[in-house]
């Protein structure tokens, strides 16, 4: 071991805009996010086609990976059980931030 590792100065690029969520639920198990882990989030950061993003949805707060082409915006799960979620014209939403990290324990 060569020192301490500061995982603020690794893990956390935009302080001031960043907050840590801890996961409940199954819905991600397949992009490795599991129920108890912790996410760090980036409220700075633009969501792009691909991103895991925390959101909240009609008032409920969600993790999924963005699908954003042509017009169409969607939330999909990473977990055969799950259904992709199409945001309509009428539903509130509202990305928080992209997930840059998650710390799971073992």
């Amino acid at each position: 071991i060569e020192g301490k590792l500061d995982l603020n100065r690794h893990l956390i690029k935009h302080p001031a805009a960043t907050f840590f969520v801890r996961v409940t639920g199954d819905s991600m198990l397949e992009a490795g996010i599991h129920s108890r882990d912790i996410l760090i989030v980036d409220r700075s950061l633009e969501a792009i086609d691909g991103n895991v993003i925390v959101a909240v949805l009609d008032g409920e707060l969600t993790v999924k990976r963005l699908y954003k082409r042509n017009n169409v915006l969607r939330l999909l799960p990473a977990n055969k059980d799950y259904q992709p979620i199409e945001i309509q014209a009428q539903q509130s939403f509202e990305i928080w931030g992209v997930v840059t990290n998650v710390i799971h324990a073992l």
